[in-house]
């Protein structure tokens, strides 16, 4: 069995200096963490709050999931902070599934990625610049779309540049994006006494499945912190520096999360919290006039702009990874050393995201079609992750682990539940969508190419 960073190490043919065909430590901690809250921290925080403050029924049931969501994604930091540090590898979660279960799995895995999980996130970011990029200047009837096209056009074209290029842009896109979101929460905290009071209805409670569909979305809001396992390899400092770079991420994410809700619900009040359409846009209106609604409307495009590029940034490395395992995707392998980029992986990754956004634009709405299409094949594997401590645990005992997840086997095994809940409750709200089908079309696609390549494989070697 081979794993990527192993055969990444062995079996170059180049004649270049091996450390320059194999990811190495460019990135600082830094590096590593903007990226990561730059995935997480995306427009999502300006659609959520209002779906979860109708959801939990009043501010203080709100504020709790918003923790409790904190707390959730700082167990799940410290599960995959074991593997990132046990295994650092410009896979992340495939070289992990593969270690646990095998090329075969690693492979349907994958095959999600590039197809459904990273493309379709990369397509939903797309969409959602594109609606308030088109709020400005409507380039017509699919003009979202193609501002999502042009945005993977452009994003991908600058990390062909190379890592150092893309990673200080990442730096000032994610400080600037984190800098809007607090303007939302600062003009909220200005408008404080405008409203009337923010604690109506305090001591009512919502039932347990309206809580756990506000987990789903707080949780979805969260998502994308595990990304930062896909730049293990890269970063300067060992094991504790990843270690740092989870933990600092989640503590930064979770933070700025807990003011900016705060703040929105300062500046409007529970009940029209609950009621508007435009949350940080009417925030900042209301506290700076037109002008100000029109800045943080091309805030928020930066912010979608932001979690577009960190997404593609660690999506192609998996492509990156699968093109050194399997010999009919070699071309996907190769690693453009002084650049630090795998630019074949990068160009795989924007023909496909462009492929989805076609498809999105051909629907009602491109963003829900996105959620729809990638959230039940990303939580089944994402639980898979979770799962594979244990299997490693077990299988791999030898193996030096310069972090091991704290209160084992509690914490691992609550974040696996918790991936188990969300995904029945994305199959559930999914599954009478077209989207949903498309998806499962697509990995039963990816079944068939694995067993044409296994059958392949055995006639080469002569068994079964």
């Amino acid at each position: 069995m081979s794993f990527a960073l192993d055969s990444a190490a062995t079996d170059n043919v180049s004649s270049k200096p091996a450390s320059l065909d194999i990811p190495t430590p460019t990135l600082s901690v830094w590096d590593a963490t903007m990226i990561t809250v730059g995935i997480v921290i995306g427009a999502g925080i300006f659609q959520t709050p209002t779906l979860i403050a109708g959801m939990a029924g009043s501010p203080g049931w709100m504020f709790a999931v918003w923790m409790l969501g904190g707390a959730l994604s700082f167990v799940g930091a410290l599960t995959y902070a074991e593997l990132a540090t046990t295994y650092p590898s410009a896979g992340g979660d495939y070289s992990f599934l593969t270690r646990a279960y095998g090329r075969d799995v690693s492979f349907l895995f994958a095959w999600a990625r590039s197809l459904v999980i990273v493309t379709g996130s990369i397509a939903l970011l797309g969409f959602i610049l594109g609606d308030y990029l088109t709020r400005i200047l409507s380039l017509g009837p699919y003009s979202s779309a193609i501002y999502a096209a042009l945005a993977v056009i452009l994003l991908t074209a600058i990390n062909l540049v190379g890592l150092r290029s893309s990673s200080r842009m990442q730096n000032v896109l994610t400080i600037v994006e984190i800098s809007g979101v607090l303007l939302v929460a600062v003009a909220g905290l200005m408008l404080h006494g405008s409203v009337e009071a923010v604690t109506p209805a305090a001591t009512e409670s919502p039932g347990a499945g309206a809580l756990g569909l506000a987990m789903v979305f707080v949780l979805l809001t969260f998502g994308g912190w595990n990304e930062a396992a896909y730049v293990s390899a890269e970063v300067r400092g060992g094991p504790r520096a990843i270690v740092r770079s989870l933990l600092l991420s989640i503590a930064i994410i979770t933070l700025v999360y807990l003011f900016f809700v705060f703040g929105v619900l300062q500046g409007l009040g529970f009940d029209q919290l609950k009621e508007t359409n435009a949350l940080g846009v009417e925030v900042v209106q209301r506290a700076f006039g037109t002008t100000g609604g029109q800045i943080v409307g091309v805030l928020i495009a930066i912010a979608a702009l932001t979690s577009m590029n960190s997404t593609m940034l660690v999506g192609a490395r998996t492509n990156y990874s699968v093109g050194r395992d399997w010999p009919i995707f070699a071309f996907m392998g190769g690693w453009k050393g002084e650049r630090s980029t795998p630019s074949a992986g990068f160009l795989v990754q924007a023909a496909i995201a462009l492929a989805l956004i076609f498809f999105g634009a051909l629907e009602k709405d491109g963003f829900s079609t996105m959620v729809e299409f990638t959230a039940p094949v990303f939580w089944f594997f994402f639980m898979l992750s979770g799962i594979a401590v244990f299997v490693l645990r077990s299988k791999d005992p030898s193996a030096p682990r310069p972090f091991r997840v704290p209160l084992y086997p509690a914490l691992p095994l609550l974040f696996v539940l918790t991936c188990a809940y969300l995904l029945y409750s994305s199959i559930t709200y999914a599954q009478s969508k077209n989207a949903a089908w498309v998806a499962l079309a697509v990995m039963a696609s990816g079944v068939v190419v694995w067993a044409g390549m296994r059958l392949r494989r055995d006639e080469v070697t002569g068994d079964g």
